[in-house]
């Protein structure tokens, strides 16, 4: 039998997020007699931690909870944390030394962009290294030209969507360079997510039938709540009623709920805060809305899908490449306007509801699970 492939899989934490998920999804897929996997987490700590398959080696930097605040308490564990693991960006040789016991590897993957200096300051020269960007780093700040050009230095470059494989083959200036540039769908379990939406829930904020959208995600100013409670006022105030549902928090929560409260909309908005499963309360609203200013591949709209849901987005990076450039659901300029428009359209046109509706019934979903899982298992396989 031929050896196992090592691989080295480094991720910032587990947490609930699309790049935690989809790495979940890929590492309970994977074959264990094919692949001898270790994963390293800089911070031991999320939700995701109780599902990485047993067969897989678990190394951190790190334990504790996430710090997403400043508080006064909480600054100096803040710095010990950002010193203690730029001390093995500074000499990772101590990393593969004394935490990952001087273990070869074939393939280093980094399961985030964000940690792109961490797998090029490897010590194991010869191994292939992977970045899976998972996020849309054009319109990130700290991703400049400049910074964006080091991801070419990797074997493979995953992308997420097929804006995201342009804008970085706009920047490839060498033929390798463009054919490192892989487009792959995010693996979404579509069993998984059909059972969570079946659980039982007794919190379900609404009892009457008016429409109900609901939306799911980090409290973050990229998430453009602020947005969607200024376009669901409009809305309200034409007398085109209609109510919201926010799952998820953030250090934008007390911002967005001051603003609700501002706004008078505490009948018609519920912010539920963070939920483990937000699929039953996916399943019972009638429309998913996504007002980001900018995503990667909003892993939440395939699972909207997988629910026969209409959705309503904007213009992100991903978007068109998981609604078929808006056969599956309605795609709206990337602004306050544009998600106005396009959920009045949704409000005010039930023959348009039904249409889409019976199309995602109908078709087949490219980002399946096992379809994604093969494809990643080929591009490891051919380096």
């Amino acid at each position: 039998m031929s050896q196992k492939k090592k691989i080295l899989i480094r991720i910032g934490s587990l947490r609930h997020g699309g790049a935690e998920k989809v790495l979940i999804n890929f590492l309970k897929n994977l074959p264990e007699d094919k692949y001898d996997v270790d994963l390293l987490i800089n911070l031991y700590t999320g939700m995701y931690i109780k599902e990485v398959p047993s067969w897989v080696n678990m190394f951190h930097l790190l334990k504790g909870e996430m710090i997403t605040t400043n508080k006064p308490h909480e600054i100096p564990i803040k710095i010990f944390r950002v010193l203690y693991q730029k001390m093995f960006l500074w000499f990772p040789f101590l990393l593969y030394q004394f935490v990952l016991k001087n273990k070869k590897y074939d393939v280093e993957i980094a399961a985030i962009h964000g940690l792109y200096k961490e797998l090029l300051s490897s010590p194991q020269k010869k191994s292939k290294k992977i970045i899976w960007i998972q996020n849309d780093i054009f319109n990130l700040k700290e991703f400049t030209p400049d910074v964006i050009r080091h991801f070419f230095k990797f074997d493979r470059i995953l992308v997420i969507s097929n804006k995201l494989k342009e804008d970085m083959q706009k920047m490839a200036q060498y033929d390798y360079e463009k054919q490192a540039i892989i487009k792959i769908f995010n693996p979404i379990d579509k069993a998984d997510t059909l059972q969570k939406a079946n659980t039982e829930i007794e919190d379900y904020p609404f009892s009457n039938k008016t429409p109900t959208f609901i939306t799911i995600g980090t409290v973050y100013p990229q998430k453009g709540y602020d947005r969607l409670l200024n376009v669901h006022k409009k809305l309200i105030d034409e007398g085109i009623i209609h109510q919201i549902i926010i799952i998820g928090d953030g250090f934008d929560y007390m911002n967005i709920h001051a603003k609700l409260n501002q706004l008078g909309l505490q009948e018609t908005v519920k912010m539920l805060g963070f939920r483990s499963n937000p699929y039953p309360y996916l399943k019972k609203a009638d429309f998913y809305v996504m007002s980001s200013r900018h995503e990667g591949f909003p892993t939440i709209i395939a699972e909207a899908l997988i629910l026969n849901k209409l959705v309503i987005s904007t213009d992100v990076s991903g978007i068109k490449d998981l609604l078929q450039e808006g056969e599956l659901g309605v795609i709206t300029p990337n602004s306050e306007e544009g998600i106005y428009e396009g959920m009045k359209k949704i409000l005010t046109n039930p023959e348009l509801v039904s249409h889409y509706e019976k199309e995602i019934i109908a078709t087949d979903l490219p980002f399946v699970l096992q379809k994604s899982v093969v494809k990643l298992q080929e591009i490891i396989d051919g380096l």
